[in-house]
């Protein structure tokens, strides 16, 4: 499985708690010491591939930042290699920041600057890889940038679950998938604050497995294996690394 990641996410670049120092570095640890996957890193995303998600407004104003400038690019950069990678039918998740679900076409908040699922599937479809995807927003706080850029896009299946605890969680989520169309990749907005220690209190670890098993389970059985994730929320930092582990786990088919 390959990890997108850069050592660039290490650093600050917000007072905000996604883009405090010390976030990552769990997960970084945790997947490096495990088999099976491989750590690549990406580019940045150019103005162009920017601009089929966001106005030129946008871009100029987030460039007023240099350092945070930057990062949101490779941010972005990230995302377009997972999906370039994961239309190839091999499981991927991007370990990027600034997360990017609330960031609309011409306005960002919640910690968000580029909308990395849109620039990302934008990208792809621009390029002819695929023509419909399925997004499944299981960040606690529901991607309203995913729903402003791509949801009046026939194209495109947007879903933020619901349930308290594990069991209606999953439930919900599996329901959704079982009735969506069929489509030609699936992406999560993985968000891991829907985690009992951190500001959701609602998920256990092995949540966020079975939430990648599903995933792996309906890539296989409806769009040839394309899947990936993108991480987005998650403040526990002691713990994100377990949970980003037990995500990818299943993503993998693991149980």
């Amino acid at each position: 499985m390959k990890i997108i990641y850069h050592p660039l996410m290490l650093e600050t670049y917000d007072s905000t708690p996604a883009g405090a120092l010390g976030r990552l570095e769990s997960a970084v640890e945790i997947l490096s010491k495990q088999s099976g996957y491989e750590f690549i890193e990406p580019s940045l995303a150019t103005e162009e591939q920017i601009l089929r998600a966001h106005t030129k407004r946008l871009m100029k104003k987030v460039e007023r930042r240099s350092h945070l400038s930057r990062m949101s690019l490779l941010a972005a950069g990230g995302a377009i290699l997972a999906g370039e990678l994961a239309v190839k039918g091999e499981p991927v998740f991007a370990l990027i920041r600034p997360p990017g679900h609330h960031a609309s076409e011409d306005s960002h908040w919640g910690f968000c600057y580029y909308n990395n699922i849109a620039v990302s599937l934008l990208d792809l479809c621009a390029k002819g890889l695929i023509n419909s995807a399925f997004i499944l927003d299981f960040d606690l706080h529901d991607g309203d940038g995913n729903i402003n850029i791509l949801g009046d896009d026939k194209r495109f299946t947007i879903y933020n679950p619901n349930g308290n605890g594990d069991e209606q969680y999953l439930a919900d989520t599996k329901r959704a998938l079982d009735d969506s169309p069929d489509v030609d990749i699936i992406v999560a907005s993985a968000g891991f604050d829907e985690y009992e220690g951190d500001w959701g209190g609602n998920l256990s670890t092995d949540a966020f497995r079975k939430i990648g098993k599903l995933m792996y389970d309906f890539a296989e059985e409806r769009c040839q294996g394309r899947r990936y994730g993108l991480l987005e929320g998650g403040y526990n930092f002691g713990d994100l690394g377990k949970n980003v582990l037990a995500f990818c786990e299943g993503l993998r088919g693991n149980h």
